[in-house]
């Protein structure tokens, strides 16, 4: 297992393992791609990747992730198309933007191919694409129960950090979460970009036009850590309540000094490991869930970070 890990770690693409014809008893060779649409620069799916290679291996199948290099959904849609006429026996897909990626997915799922949905997208849009099922965190509700959380924590006005403005789904966390607060979510949800440098100027710029904000939620570690630069630069930190959506190694630290309330886990590492699990006893022997799978939201705070750190960048 190390050494498979290692190599998804070190960017490798195909994950096989050596047991893969014989593990089921039937000689049956099964090779499943996993699709997402993040870039190489987000460290966030090496989880993922990490989820995909031990289901490989624990499962005995072929496993391989593929990713537009620059997040590009356009071509996360030709990428889908290209591991559909690979003809493999499964594809595990994110559905970051349903318009662009609904085609796509489809015109696999009526070639014969079962699809799972994770990560992005909804149990509704994956049933309406023809997938099996969807394994991941409903975005509006996780961003709901952080709102509600926040709410009874003190919150009245917000700022909500979106760095992947382009994604439609992500964008669901704040809204849920102004609707959980009670709060129209009006100009609070800040487009950020991706590079630091221009995330934490814009929420320091932010945050000195609206200085009754006394809330923040962030969408993950690309927006998170250079927030808790911006607030530990305005001398802030602590001082907002702050929640963000996933964890990571700054966003840790930050819980464990104070300066972030609560991270809220997804558990990528459960996304990209039951759907392997799941299509391969689903080829083999014809058993499938009877439900949709969350794999969030939980809350993470200082109180339970003893696994978290243990594990980060590997499982959690």
């Amino acid at each position: 297992m190390k050494t498979i890990l290692q190599s998804v770690a070190l960017g490798a693409a195909l994950v096989t393992s050596p047991f893969a014809a014989q593990a089921d008893g039937h000689g049956q060779d099964l090779s499943y791609v996993l699709v997402s649409h993040a870039p190489d620069s987000d460290t966030w799916w090496n989880t993922i990747k990490n989820g995909i290679a031990l289901a490989g291996e624990q499962m005995g199948v072929n496993v391989e992730y593929r990713n537009p290099p620059t997040g590009d959904i356009a071509d996360m849609a030709r990428i889908i198309e290209q591991a559909a006429a690979s003809s493999p026996d499964g594809i595990i897909t994110t559905l970051a933007d349903f318009d662009v990626l609904k085609g796509p997915i489809s015109n696999a799922v009526d070639q014969g191919i079962d699809v799972i949905i994770m990560n992005t997208g909804t149990p509704d849009q994956a049933r309406e694409i023809g997938a099996l099922m969807y394994v991941g965190q409903p975005e509006y509700d996780a961003g709901f129960a952080a709102g509600v959380r926040a709410k009874g924590e003190g919150v009245t006005n917000f700022l909500c950090v979106n760095h992947a403005i382009q994604q439609p789904t992500v964008g669901e966390r704040c809204r849920g979460y102004a609707d959980g607060l009670g709060i129209e979510l009006g100009d609070a949800m800040l487009d950020s970009g991706t590079d630091p440098a221009e995330v934490k100027n814009k929420v320091m710029a932010f945050l000195s036009a609206n200085e009754d904000v006394d809330g923040i939620l962030t969408l993950g570690p690309v927006s998170a850590d250079p927030t808790i630069a911006a607030l530990n630069e305005m001398g802030l930190a602590g001082e907002l309540h702050f929640g963000t959506f996933d964890l990571g190694e700054e966003i840790v630290k930050g819980i464990k000094d104070g300066t972030i309330n609560w991270g809220i886990d997804q558990q990528p590492f459960l996304q990209a490991y039951m759907p392997v699990v799941i299509l391969t006893n689903w080829d083999r022997y014809g058993v499938l869930p009877g439900n949709n799978i969350n794999s969030g939201p939980g809350f993470v705070t200082a109180s339970g970070l003893e696994k978290v750190e243990a594990f980060a960048g590997e499982f959690r």
